[in-house]
């Protein structure tokens, strides 16, 4: 019995991690089919690996021990020895390939940490030093697999990865607090007549709330903003794939915006309408290239900028080759939409399945195939 080539252990590993993306982490899964795959392929075993070390520590018993035991992981990943697991395999192939450094990695775990220890945060600055751990350093390693690595670029990635963890903070208020969490900035509280440890115990909407949820969402739109810049920058394609995640997360704070006090009733969401009417607005956004400004980056993603500063850059590896025609941007466009409405329809099934036991819930996926690239 021969043993597996390298080359379909790979294939192999990524399949399992597509599949675990596409089971919990949908809109990225969706949204990736965007990017071109050189950049598709190892985001999806990056984030693989990020969904899976953001459950250990969420889920565990033990949260320490779960870190320990993740931080161990990684050793192997970086020491070329990874664990006998798909995506700890997929890992260690991409943050070789790609020189990414092992400090953003840890960064994210600290994040996932303080998550499993309850922190609180006092002002908007630890806001930002939170985000900048469990979203920053995803922008900073996206950027590296797209091939930037300029400390300007890099830091307008930790924008927008900031940006879009406000957005999920704003989103998720009551959700964080039914769990015992909450990461609104607690002088803004008070600052508004409202004692944190009160609210949590009984988190209800009110004007004053609405007010501070308004002022995170303003902050993340300063951070969408000087994000533009450097989308416009990035390859261009790259530009529809990262524009159209930079839409929708943005959108989602909007909607919070709007519904006010019924957002925090329930999960806030982007209809599927809504989402098909962003997309392309997304793509026109990022067609044209725009000067890059000398802005520095958050005090609290520097150190993730000058991380990557100080890492060697990888050795160029010779582009690879295709025979099938590349799928143009109006036919991925067309894709992603119909994958949103497939998944959301997935969704809707597996509500009503709770009513009705036995409803197939595979099919609304069934005969998608993924446009060439």
């Amino acid at each position: 019995m021969s043993l597996p080539s390298p080359e379909s252990t790979a294939a192999a590993d990524l399949a399992a991690c597509r599949s675990l993306l596409c089971g919990g982490s949908r809109s990225f899964y969706a949204a990736s089919f965007l990017l071109p795959r050189r950049v598709r392929e190892p985001a999806t075993a990056l984030y693989a690996f990020c969904r899976i070390a953001d459950d250990e520590i969420d889920l565990a018993a033990r949260p320490r021990e779960a870190l320990v035991a993740l931080r161990s992981r990684l050793d192997g990943v970086y020491s070329g020895r990874p664990r006998p697991l798909a995506a700890d395999r997929a890992l260690a192939e991409v943050v070789h390939r790609f020189a990414i450094p092992r400090a953003l990695l840890d960064a994210l775990i600290e994040g996932f940490a303080w998550d499993a220890e309850g922190r609180q945060y006092e002002d908007l600055s630890g806001v930002y030093a939170y985000s900048a751990r469990v979203a920053g350093t995803v922008g900073a390693m996206m950027a590296l697999l797209m091939g930037v690595r300029e400390p300007a670029l890099i830091a307008r990635a930790c924008d927008l990865g900031v940006a879009m963890q406000l957005s999920n903070i704003a989103r998720d208020v009551a959700e964080d607090a039914a769990n015992g969490r909450f990461y609104l900035p607690r002088a803004w509280l008070r600052e508004a007549g409202i004692g944190p440890d009160a609210w949590l115990a009984d988190p209800t909407w009110s004007p004053a709330l609405g007010g501070i949820v308004g002022r995170l969402l303003a902050a993340a739109e300063a951070l969408y903003q000087r994000a533009d810049q450097g989308i416009a920058n990035l390859p261009r394609d790259c530009r529809p794939g990262i524009g159209a995640a930079r839409y929708l997360y943005a959108e989602i704070g909007h909607e919070v915006g709007r519904r006010g006090a019924q957002a925090l009733g329930q999960r806030t969401v982007v209809a599927p309408g809504r989402k098909a009417q962003l997309l392309p607005l997304a793509l026109l956004a990022t067609l044209r290239s725009r000067e890059l400004e000398p802005i520095p980056p958050l005090a609290e993603t520097r150190f993730l900028v000058e991380a990557v500063g100080a890492h060697p850059a990888p050795a160029p590896s010779p582009a690879r080759q295709t025979a099938r025609r590349p799928a143009t941007l109006e036919e991925r466009l067309i894709w992603v939409l119909n994958l949103f409405e497939r998944l959301e329809e997935r969704d809707r099934v597996r509500r009503r399945q709770a009513t009705a036991p036995g409803v197939y819930v595979g099919g609304p996926l069934a005969g998608l195939s993924a446009p060439a690239d």
